[in-house]
């Protein structure tokens, strides 16, 4: 830190060195918590005038401690490192505790998630794991009754196994969230987007409603599905934020990594300390990954968001019931616009049959079936079928997940090529009617007069433009 000493280059008064560098401290000391020596990352935004660097500077703008100067942070693969004395005590001593790639990593993402402490795992539900490691038997958890298939999984688990009371809720409803809400309350766990019927959840209102049921609960919101380029949760009243690193912090699908970050430092601590133990901590190597992928978010997030305005747009006006926060027909339009800045990049529809579903899957050849989302190449699949397939039938019938949805995960391809190959998909499922004006949604129990390949072959349809 000393490189960033004005009192160093020779210039200015004593008393201008004096505050210049004790500026620098106060404002290394909210983010260098861990006590850590390494120039810190993130460094002062526009340290001159005090102005903060807009997201996708702070995205890419990082400084890193390597003795040769590198332009990236240095992958620093080792189990173990050499002490100074025979009582240790140095910085970092084993990776499973703490590692220079993964602290520089832990540090920038603190940075662009408007948080105090940030840490990293090796799985989004790794990160989830950590946080419910702070219930214990008797706790009360309120979440949503349209949850990720593998949050509802552990959740389950933990009121089976471990004596925590789980009650699973519209949490859209901010008056049905209330009757829920008491002093045995130890945590509300929200999604917003909701996966995969995409309801939108008021989190600055519920924050505080579940804040003043019990002042110690704890807000928890995954924000898997939108990234920190579009929501910040911390700043609408949550205590701690998670998502899946492999998504869109990622963005490329070649690691699997957990984010979890709060203002909180010591709630920072506790969450470190099953980290610490239990050796759950990212991997040097993936963390460097991620670095990588974190930089290119904004670039990467803005061309799939548009991509997906537009097939959801198409969907719409074709017939299908669209599930997409940047429709104005969705309606909680106002309520995200009013929380996010963007509605990302995963919509869902409804085709109004199972079969018809299962054929517009297998039919399309540039959406991968594939789970998961947030990569650069778009995908789809029937949530029903595979990422939510752990919830039992009954139980998605109660929370009134259709059997039939079709989830769109949408890439950075060219747009025409993404709506042409879903077109050629839909006449070739059966699931359109192809009219003079383009293509018309079929309802449930309704054939087309033109839909078999050997009438209008799916390739020549697009070719020709009557698909």
């Amino acid at each position: 830190m000393s490189g960033l000493d004005p009192s160093q280059s020779g210039e200015g008064s004593s008393s201008s060195h004096i505050t210049h560098s004790e500026s620098l401290r106060k404002a290394f000391a909210k983010i260098d918590i861990d006590g850590h020596n390494l120039p810190p990352s993130p460094a002062p935004s526009t340290p001159t005038n005090g102005r903060k660097y807009a997201m996708a500077t702070e995205l890419v703008y990082t400084e890193n401690g390597d003795q040769y100067n590198s332009s990236s942070m240095p992958i620093y693969q080792s189990a173990t490192f050499k002490q100074t004395s025979g009582s240790g005590g140095n910085q970092y001593d084993y990776t499973r505790s703490g590692n220079p790639t993964r602290t520089h990593l832990e540090r920038h993402l603190a940075k662009i998630m408007n948080a105090r402490r940030a840490l990293v795992t090796s799985s989004g539900m790794g990160a989830l794991d950590v946080i419910t490691r702070l219930l214990k038997p008797g706790d009360e958890v309120i979440t949503g009754d349209d949850l990720y298939g593998g949050t509802n999984r552990l959740l389950k688990y933990l009121s089976t196994h471990q004596g925590i009371v789980v009650h699973h809720i519209d949490t859209t409803n901010p008056s049905a969230v209330s009757k829920y809400l008491t002093s045995k309350t130890a945590m509300l766990l929200l999604e917003t987007p909701t996966n995969p019927l995409i309801k939108i959840v008021d989190i600055p209102t519920l924050a505080s409603l579940a804040h003043d049921a019990n002042p110690s609960a704890l807000v928890v919101v995954d924000n898997t599905m939108l990234s920190p380029l579009l929501l910040t949760p911390l700043d609408l009243g949550a205590d701690i934020v998670y998502e899946s690193g492999t998504k869109y912090l990622s963005g490329h699908h070649d690691l699997m990594a957990g984010v979890l970050a709060t203002n909180d430092p010591a709630l920072g601590e506790r969450l470190f300390f099953p980290i610490n133990s239990t050796g759950c901590g990212l991997a040097p190597f993936d963390s460097w990954l991620l670095m990588r992928g974190i930089k290119t978010l904004k670039v990467r997030m803005e061309t799939q968001q548009a991509n997906a305005m537009r097939i959801a747009q198409f969907l719409e006006d074709t017939g299908f019931r669209v599930r997409y926060p940047g429709l104005k027909s969705h309606p909680q339009y106002d309520l995200h616009a009013s929380m996010a800045r963007g509605a990302g990049a995963v919509l869902s529809f409804e085709t109004g049959d199972v079969h018809r579903s299962e054929r517009i899957v297998e039919a399309a050849k540039l959406w991968a079936i594939s789970v998961s989302f947030g990569c650069v190449n778009s995908l789809i699949s029937m949530p029903c079928r595979m990422s939510h397939a752990s919830i039992e039938e009954k139980v998605r019938r109660e929370r009134g997940v259709p059997e039939d949805l079709v989830r769109l995960c949408v890439g950075i391809e060219d747009v025409g090529d993404l709506e042409d190959d879903l077109r050629r998909a839909l006449v070739q499922a059966g699931a359109v009617e192809i009219t003079p004006e383009g293509v018309r949604a079929l309802k449930p129990g309704e054939t087309a007069d033109a839909v078999a390949t050997d009438v209008v072959p799916p390739d020549e349809a697009v070719a020709n433009g009557t698909s």
